[in-house]
């Protein structure tokens, strides 16, 4: 990190059924990664530091949206990983003054996801004439941001955020995943016949709903990319690339 001016700290282990099969990478990556980070930036001094989270810190909301300032209750070990990287991160800033802010985002999506996240796994799928595992009732519900919005909130972050902030990041977009899948399912000509029911996710929270207007407010961020136009992208350039994301299904 010598002679960097910003970190901008993506990486992470991010599904939450491996971190439930097994969570001792999830807090090696995300937490001591994490740690290993910030004492570099802090050694170099790094002038601004982003580091990337999720909305599932802040657990599960029924109705509403999460503030930035709504307690941390993690349900998976995935988001209390997370949970634990943001808290290291605040203590950095508090600490050492590292200048350091925090973003956390809704659902991603968009060109070259891994497959193992559900709008990819289930396009894949169904490109492949395979049925799509829906969990549970289908009506957990997710707020659904493009990646080229979520970029472009991390920018302006990273540019004009306020030392020792947390930004949540929105897209605008709340579906039930049975919603989600009927919308995929029609991008591809497919009918109800290829979902496949499985039992639901240990622990899966039933609704996230970040409140992105401070954001919105302090740095001018809305989300730009419709989620009809990104979904039809999204879809269209795995039907294209399906070079790229074979090999990454080959057991």
């Amino acid at each position: 990190m010598a002679g960097v001016d910003v970190v901008v700290h993506f990486a992470a282990e991010s599904h939450v059924d491996r971190s439930i099969a097994g969570a001792a990478d999830f807090v090696s990556t995300n937490v001591v990664g994490t740690q290993v980070l910030l004492q570099a930036a802090l050694e170099h001094g790094v002038s601004r530091f982003v580091h990337v989270s999720t909305d599932e810190v802040y657990g599960s909301i029924d109705e509403g949206a999460w503030p930035e300032s709504h307690p941390l209750e993690p349900n998976s070990p995935y988001s209390a990983s997370k949970a634990g990287s943001d808290l290291l991160a605040r203590a950095f800033h508090r600490t050492h003054g590292l200048p350091v802010c925090i973003t956390r985002c809704s659902n991603n999506y968009g060109p070259h996801q891994f497959p193992e996240k559900v709008i990819p796994l289930f396009v894949t799928n169904l490109l492949d004439g395979r049925k799509v595992p829906l969990y549970g009732d289908g009506l957990n519900v997710r707020d659904w941001l493009h990646v080229d919005d979520h970029c472009r909130g991390i920018q302006l972050v990273a540019e004009k955020g306020r030392d020792g902030e947390v930004y949540n990041i929105g897209g605008g977009t709340e579906l039930t995943n049975k919603e989600l899948t009927l919308r995929l399912l029609a991008a591809v000509g497919a009918d109800e016949s290829m979902i496949e029911p499985v039992a639901d996710r240990k622990g899966h929270d039933r609704r996230y709903s970040v409140d992105w207007s401070k954001i919105a407010d302090e740095l001018g961020y809305a989300p730009r990319v419709s989620f009809e136009r990104g979904l039809a992208e999204t879809v269209r350039w795995y039907r294209e690339h399906r070079t790229w994301w074979e090999p990454l299904k080959t057991p």
